[in-house]
C-alpha cells in the first residue's frame, strides 16, 4: 500500500450530469462515482453515458472508482462492459461475499483494479479470503447495509465487523475506508466518527455530502503536532543510532526504530497531501 491519501472519498450520482461536473472542483481524495444505489432502474442505461462521458474529462488528481451493481442483478454485467471502457482507476463491486464474486468480476474486467463493498454478514466472514484476492485493492465498509442485515442499533454493535475487515486488510496491505455518516447537517457527530475510524486504523470515510470533505481530511490527515512529533522521533533516533544507541527518547518515551516507521510513514503522508493541493 502507497502513501497515496485516502482521506475523503465522495459518492456521487452517476446520472447527475451537474454534480459529477461539481465534482472536479471539490478537495476529495477519492471520487465514488455510483451507478448502484444513487441511480434510479429507470435512469440505469442514461447513467452509464453520463458517466463515461464526464470522465472523457479530467478529474485531476482524485482517485476515480466506479461502484457497479451488483453482477446478480439486471444491470451489474452491463455496467462492468461500460466501465471496461471508461477512464477510471478501479471498480467498486457491492455486496462481496466471498472471492469467487470478484473472480466474476475480474473476467469482465482484467485490466483495472477492484474494489469490495464490505457489507453482508457472509462477505464479513470472508474478509481474509476476499482480501487476499489479487486484483483487489481495497476495502469500502457498507455500514449501513451491514446493520441492516444484522438487526444491529448503532455503529457500536459493527466494532467487531469493522475491525475484522480491518485485520484481513492490513494483512493483504489493500486500503480500508470506513461506512458513510448519514447525518449530514451534524459536523460534531461526523468529527467524532471520523475520529474513532481513524483510530481504530481506517484510512479514510466513505461520504456522501461536500460538506463532510473538510472535518474528514483535516481528521484523517496528520496534524501539525503529529507532523511535528515524527520529525522529532526521527532525529532523536537517528542521533542515537549515531551514539550506537537502539532507543531514544522523546518527551518521556521510548522510540524504537517501529516508532520511526509510523513517522517516515506519517511525513510520506503529509507530502503526498501537499502534492495534491493547488499551488
Amino acid at each position: 500500500m502507497t502513501s497515496r491519501p485516502h482521506r475523503s472519498a465522495l459518492y456521487i450520482p452517476g446520472a447527475n450530469a451537474r454534480a459529477l461536473e461539481k465534482a472536479r472542483g471539490l478537495p476529495v481524495d477519492v471520487i465514488l462515482f455510483d451507478l448502484e444505489d444513487a441511480v434510479s432502474p429507470d435512469a440505469k442505461d442514461d447513467a452509464r453515458a453520463t458517466l463515461g462521458t464526464a470522465l472523457a474529462s479530467s478529474y485531476g488528481t482524485r482517485l476515480r472508482i466506479v461502484r457497479i451493481n451488483g453482477l446478480d442483478t439486471a444491470w451489474g454485467v452491463d455496467d462492468a462492459r461500460a466501465v471496461a471502457a471508461m477512464d477510471c482507476d478501479a471498480v467498486l463491486l457491492p455486496k462481496v461475499n466471498g472471492p469467487e464474486d470478484l473472480d466474476a468480476l475480474a473476467a469482465l474486467i482484467p485490466d483495472k483494479p477492484l474494489w469490495a463493498m464490505m457489507e453482508t454478514p457472509q462477505g464479513i466472514l470472508n474478509a481474509q479470503s476476499i482480501a487476499a484476492h489479487p486484483q483487489l485493492a481495497g476495502f469500502v465498509m457498507g455500514t449501513n447495509d451491514l446493520a441492516k442485515d444484522l438487526h444491529a442499533r448503532g455503529r457500536a454493535a459493527m466494532t467487531t465487523a469493522l475491525q475484522h475487515c480491518l485485520l484481513a486488510a492490513r494483512a493483504a496491505g489493500i486500503v480500508a475506508l470506513d461506512g458513510v455518516y448519514n447525518a449530514f447537517k451534524d459536523e460534531d457527530g461526523l468529527r467524532q466518527e471520523c475520529a474513532e475510524g481513524r483510530d481504530m486504523g481506517f484510512d479514510g470515510k466513505t461520504l456522501i455530502h461536500p460538506a463532510q470533505v473538510g472535518p474528514c481530511n483535516e481528521i484523517f490527515g496528520p496534524s501539525d503536532e503529529d507532523i511535528a512529533l515524527a520529525q522529532r522521533q526521527i532525529a532523536a533516533f537517528e542521533e542515537a543510532e549515531a551514539a550506537g544507541k537502539g532507543v531514544a527518547v522523546v518527551d518521556g518515551k521510548i522510540v524504537e526504530n517501529l516508532h520511526i516507521v509510523t513517522a517516515r510513514a506519517t511525513l510520506a503522508k503529509a507530502t503526498a497531501i501537499a502534492a495534491l493541493e493547488p499551488s
